[in-house]
């Protein structure tokens, strides 16, 4: 650490009282309903400020817009390019700037390429270190905001926030980069890095949560700890990146899981299972993304699937009707019972490396609801999408099937814990307890 980097670690922790290593977060999630991505609330700055960015799990590092007049911090500094916290950021570019110094504006500063997933473009921008908060949380409620000094993320501007959700200001990239927000929560309190997602369906009331810094308890009404009901797989490492700038021998920052094979109403999809294993190029395998709104299957592997999935609907009496973009696959929702699963539809199971190791989803997450004709009525359409031959990734668990699910990263014993859906045990991710005003 440079005596920089020492004398505000030392400032902030003399004024805002930096809880200790033991410290759990928690900061809320919303989903938009418009572009059907994910957006997390942070602190942000110095005086703080409540700031919207757009949760991307496999981001690499975070960004922010910086464009002149709107970012304004008391705390913010850039780094010098050539240095060693540049170095450690795998920087490509030392950057100049031409207008009065500020935010995103230094010369000879550390460059980095911010990217935004959803319209895959990326611009050169400087480096930055500000302040970050989050609540602290006792895995039962929040509680008073922590103080995450020295905060790394990148600068942007305005045309990089295109396609995000309307009052996002950036991008939250939560990836396994050493730069990721939760490695940097982890490095400053000496916590392991751990962290859980339990994104909100359109159906929640309330936000759902990011958890940090605990691998639980965390209580969601009435009362249920979610991390006694987590089931663990491997996380896998592809070793082949897969971003629009190329970083050399560097790994992918995205979360890969080993399914391997898919089960309808416990009947096994007829595809090459090789797919779902990752090659030497990076290719296959199982990838989990918060910036697809619909799990993709390879095409071969999903007309596999929905020959399967169409045939076990028949025989409980469901018959497919003329489908919707951008799905294949809807029947008429006047026809389809309802329960406290979702609609009462075949179940699936991802399988992973073991038989009894199974993420189970039921209609609540294999099923969208859409707005039919008016003379035809609203439709259930399978939530699954055609990827085309020879994808990245042969599967890609999308958002929907994401969501009331509680999923657990941790990247010191290299395992997903999942729970599947928690509508099983009458919660969903928006039963966490979030106070109102969270202070300081």
């Amino acid at each position: 650490m440079s005596s920089l980097h020492f004398a505000l670690f030392f400032l902030f922790f003399y004024q805002f009282n930096i809880v200790d290593s033991s410290t759990a977060f928690v900061a809320p999630i919303d989903r938009d309903e418009l572009t059907e991505l994910y957006t997390i609330s942070i602190f942000f700055k110095t005086p703080l400020e409540s700031t919207d960015l757009l949760l991307d799990l496999g981001g690499k590092f975070s960004w922010i817009d910086c464009t002149p007049d709107l970012y304004t911090s008391r705390t913010h500094h850039y780094i010098q390019c050539g240095g060693g916290l540049c170095n450690s950021l795998a920087s490509l570019a030392c950057s100049n700037c031409f207008r009065p110094s500020g935010p995103g504006c230094h010369n000879n500063s550390c460059g980095l390429f911010p990217e935004n997933p959803v319209i895959r473009d990326s611009i050169l921008a400087q480096a930055l270190i500000d302040s970050l908060a989050l609540s602290t949380t006792d895995g039962r409620s929040s509680g008073q905001l922590g103080v995450v000094p020295n905060f790394v993320l990148s600068c942007s501007d305005a045309s990089m926030l295109r396609g995000l959700p309307e009052g996002a200001s950036g991008l939250a990239g939560l990836g396994r980069s050493n730069f990721s927000l939760p490695a940097q929560v982890s490095s400053v309190y000496a916590s392991p890095n751990l962290f859980a997602l339990c994104l909100p369906s359109p159906s929640s009331t309330s936000s759902g949560s990011a958890f940090f810094n605990t691998g639980g308890p965390y209580y969601f009404s009435p009362g249920i700890d979610l991390s006694s009901h987590l089931v663990y797989t491997p996380l896998i490492l592809n070793p082949i990146g897969f971003t629009i700038i190329t970083y050399y021998r560097h790994p992918s920052d995205e979360y890969f899981i080993g399914v391997t094979s898919i089960n309808v109403n416990g009947n096994p999809v007829e595809f090459d299972h090789k797919l779902l294993t990752i090659n030497k190029k990076g290719f296959g395998g199982t990838r989990l993304s918060t910036i697809t709104p619909y799990t993709v299957l390879e095409t071969s592997i999903y007309n596999g699937f929905i020959e399967a999935f169409i045939n076990e609907s028949a025989t409980i009496g469901l018959t497919v009707t003329d489908p919707v973009s951008p799905f294949d696959v809807c029947y008429a929702a006047s026809g389809v019972s309802n329960t406290r699963l979702g609609p009462a539809f075949p179940t699936i199971d991802l399988v992973m490396h073991s038989e009894d190791v199974f993420w189970r989803m039921f209609g609540a997450n294999s099923m969208v609801r859409v707005a039919g004709e008016e003379e035809d009525g609203d439709l259930w359409c399978l939530g699954f999408v055609d990827g085309g031959e020879n994808p990245r990734s042969s599967v890609v668990i999308g958002g929907h099937q994401m969501e009331d699910n509680l999923l657990q990263f941790d990247l010191v014993s290299q395992r997903l814990g999942f729970s599947s859906s928690l509508l099983v045990h009458n919660t969903d991710c928006g039963g966490f307890n979030f106070t109102d005003d969270p202070g300081l």
